[in-house]
Parts: C-alpha cells; sequence; structure tokens
C-alpha cells in the first residue's frame, strides 16, 4: 500500500491523483493517529492462514468476496463505482484484503479536512476504523477483487456525509479516539 495526499485536481477519481512531490508522502505514523492500519500478505497459498489469525484476533466471524468490474457488474458498473465514491462513514470498521486488481481508499484527515489516498494492490489488507469519513475507486485498470471481513453478518451500509453523520455516535466516538473535538 502507498499513501499520499491526493492531489484535489479534477479529473477522472480511477487517475493517482498524486503530485509526486516528496511533501505529498503520508507515514505510517500519520496513519497510526488516524486510526488506518494495514498490512501486506502475499496473495499465494497460505494467506488464508493468515487472514483466518487476523479475523480471529479482531473477533470478525463472517467473511465474503467481492469483485467489482464490468464483466462482473455490467451495466451497473459506473452507477456502483460513483456509489462508493460518495464520501461516507460506517458503524464497523472496514476491512477490505484486496486479491486482484486495485484500487484506492481516500479517507479523511480529522484534523486537516484532507484526503489521504491509500492506493492498494493484491496482498494489501487495510483497516479503515468506524466513524471515518472515507471513499473508494477502483484504479484504470476498472477491477478489483477483495475479501471482506465482517464482526456479525455482511452487510455494507454508509452513512452519507451530512448532519446526520456528523452527530452519529461512532463518528464523535471516532473523534475523541484521535483526540479532535467533536
Amino acid at each position: 500500500m502507498h499513501a499520499y495526499y491526493f492531489d484535489n485536481q479534477p479529473g477522472d477519481q480511477r487517475l493517482p491523483h498524486h503530485n509526486l512531490e516528496p511533501s505529498s508522502s503520508v507515514d505510517v505514523e500519520t496513519l497510526k493517529r488516524i486510526k488506518v492500519e494495514s498490512w501486506n500478505i502475499p496473495v499465494e497459498k497460505g494467506y488464508e492462514e493468515k487472514l483466518d489469525d487476523i479475523a480471529k484476533e479482531r473477533a470478525y466471524k463472517n467473511r465474503d468476496v467481492i469483485t467489482l468490474s464490468k464483466e462482473n457488474l455490467g451495466e451497473d458498473f459506473e452507477e456502483k463505482i460513483k456509489v462508493f465514491y460518495k464520501e461516507h462513514i460506517h458503524e464497523d470498521e472496514e476491512i477490505r484484503y484486496i486479491l486482484s486488481g486495485g484500487g484506492f481508499f481516500d479517507v479523511r484527515q480529522a484534523s486537516t479536512d484532507a484526503w489521504i489516498r491509500l492506493a492498494v494492490s493484491p496482498g494489501d489488507l487495510l483497516v479503515i476504523p468506524a466513524g471515518i469519513y472515507h471513499r473508494f475507486t477502483v484504479n484504470e485498470g476498472n477491477m478489483a477483487q477483495a475479501v471482506r471481513l465482517f464482526k456479525d453478518e455482511p452487510k455494507w451500509m454508509a452513512i452519507y456525509r451530512g448532519e446526520e453523520s456528523d452527530a452519529n455516535p461512532h463518528r464523535i466516538e471516532y473523534l475523541k479516539s484521535i483526540a479532535v473535538d467533536a
């Protein structure tokens, strides 16, 4: 995974949006401060055992595999990508292990409101905390396949940014956990 500040330039969301200046890189400590965690577990024989260990440690009971591609979603592909790219929070942490393809998770740095772009590729495992504003898009390859892990039944319920999300108890708890006033 490669993390950097999103350049906020207009253009296709599937492009890297990276200005390549050294100051745009985001280090692991910055990600830790906003409670974003990541690992790299090569996609090869044996990755399932490592994924099982992390799921057990974090009390994940369920999982599924999602494939975002034109081939898989047909005419719904462009609309689905727009839905995932709309800024939102979840009431559960979001954990994804990339099996193939790639994409970008953008997370808001609460203290600055800047977007941090997390470029993910096969083998990347990402944990996005409950309550953090984020969004997702595939990259120019237009395909991402990921294992999604869940504490309970598989679900994906977005709360889009607005008054409701700002007042959400999970959002408020997240801000407290990173020492930002709600």
